[in-house]
């Protein structure tokens, strides 16, 4: 089981936690949520918990617990600026539909 990080995802995510001065890395998880029943979350992570497993990838730690990297598996974490949008992008090979906002999803 793994999970990936682009550099420009590790570059956004570093500033990130440079700013805030502490901080591990980050913590990918989901959440049951949204029209297609799932939605990713993103937090900064202080302590790991039981259960967490570490991926490192350009310096950035991304934590996941247990039960979401069931659905993570193979995610990789991006970041794209696309215009005046910018934020982290989810390239999930075990989605099998997402709502037509794009905040949610199923596996």
């Amino acid at each position: 089981m793994a999970i990936t990080v682009t550099e420009a995802a590790a570059a956004r995510a570093r500033s990130f936690l440079d700013n805030r001065g502490s901080g591990l890395g980050l913590r990918l998880g989901v959440k049951t949520t949204g029209c297609s029943g799932l939605a990713y979350v993103l937090e900064f992570v202080d302590e790991l918990q039981t259960g967490d497993s570490v991926f490192e990838e350009h310096g950035i730690k991304v934590i996941v617990d247990g039960k979401s990297l069931a659905y993570l598996d193979g995610t990789q974490l991006d970041f794209a600026k696309e215009g005046l949008n910018e934020g982290f992008q989810f390239n999930n090979p075990n989605v099998n539909g997402e709502c037509g906002c794009g905040e949610s999803f199923t596996v």
